[in-house]
């Protein structure tokens, strides 16, 4: 009986490895902290989130093929294709004679649709033309690429409506000096007096998508087929899952994923850019990585993901709150990615 419950008990090290997430999250704050007190404020949040947004969403894209043993390394270029379709159909409708909310909401919708296409041809080639996930989604990269630059010539795109930035830079709760609470519509105070900020617009509209779909790998059955995929496509094909058809959503999923996460940029910034989320590849593999899933498929789970798009983000902002140059972020989101897959070929079962 004694023996029973040692095993059934839970090693330090096994601890360490399930929990190290959040331990390093709390080392990080801290040695922000220390290095800029000004780290450690509601203001410092609300970055971390704003900032962090476009990872969150370009991490949970990344997450989908993963589970499945793929990748998507076009997910940064059909965010930045992404920026530019958005913002000329939000022009074109507002062209149209629509107000500027009316177009926004329609830019938008049109883009989650057009969005859904570079995934479907990802998917397509993946699921049945079994082309591998590296070079279809690589070609794909340079497809998108070459549009929006086509599109644009090299110009970003102007002339949005103001409400955009208004949306994509205001936020979800606002507490006046009196300590009333208003939703989405900043109060008018005196000058002097300050308005606490929680939860950027564009975090909550993120979060919003990642929950749902979070269910959707977590409580369906097309979740289930996914992890299925990824621990053993021979067995997962004789138990009578539709691979293909799923693969092909799975990439469908992780190109949505990479829309949204334009449209948050087009709100935040008010334009768009072909290389809107070019640097963000890294990040939003790492996030998925950092988050526990293995690179071989099988496992990860979209909680752990924003968790590890969380330490990004806030490795990112607290660098720039002390001053730090922004390469400084590339070494050190690469070398916690490289710690993690090592730990991950040495020790199977840490981080999971």
């Amino acid at each position: 009986m004694v023996q029973t419950t040692k095993n059934n008990k839970l090693s330090i090290p096994e601890m360490l490895g399930k929990n190290w997430i959040a331990l390093f999250l709390v080392v990080l704050v801290i040695v922000f902290s220390l290095l800029a007190p000004a780290f450690f404020s509601i203001d410092t949040l609300q970055l971390i989130f704003f900032n962090g947004t476009e990872v969150f969403l370009l991490g949970a894209a990344e997450l989908f093929v993963i589970i499945t043993g793929g990748i998507d390394l076009s997910v940064g270029f059909i965010m930045g294709f992404s920026t530019i379709m958005c913002s000329k159909l939000i022009v074109m409708f507002q062209g149209f004679g629509l107000s500027a909310f009316a177009s926004i909401l329609a830019g938008s919708l049109f883009m989650l649709a057009i969005g859904l296409l570079p995934g479907l041809v990802n998917g397509w080639l993946v699921a049945y033309l079994r082309v591998p996930a590296f070079i279809a989604t690589f070609s794909m990269l340079g497809i998108t690429h070459g549009i929006s630059e086509l599109m644009t010539q090299g110009v970003p795109t102007k002339n949005l409506p103001s409400l955009a930035g208004v949306i994509g830079n205001g936020s979800f709760l606002y507490i006046s000096p009196d300590s009333e609470i208003h939703f989405f519509a900043r109060p008018q105070v005196p000058r002097g007096q300050i308005v606490v900020s929680i939860l950027p617009n564009m975090a909550v509209f993120a979060f919003i998508f990642i929950l749902m779909f979070s269910f959707l790998l977590s409580k369906t059955k097309f979740g289930r087929h996914l992890y299925a995929i990824g621990g053993n496509i021979d067995a997962a094909i004789r138990s009578g899952i539709d691979v293909k058809k799923d693969l092909l959503k799975a990439y469908m999923i992780s190109s949505f994923f990479a829309s949204l996460a334009g449209i948050s940029y087009v709100m935040k910034y008010i334009t768009g850019k072909p290389d809107a989320g070019a640097d963000l590849l890294l990040d939003s593999i790492a996030a998925v990585v950092i988050g526990g899933a293995s690179m071989a498929g099988g496992s990860g789970t979209m909680g752990r993901t924003i968790l590890g798009a969380l330490v990004i983000a806030v490795v990112q902002t607290g660098l720039r709150i002390v001053g730090m140059q922004t390469f400084m972020t590339y070494i050190l989101v690469g070398s916690i990615l490289i710690i993690t897959v090592i730990l991950d070929q040495v020790f199977p079962n840490f981080n999971r």
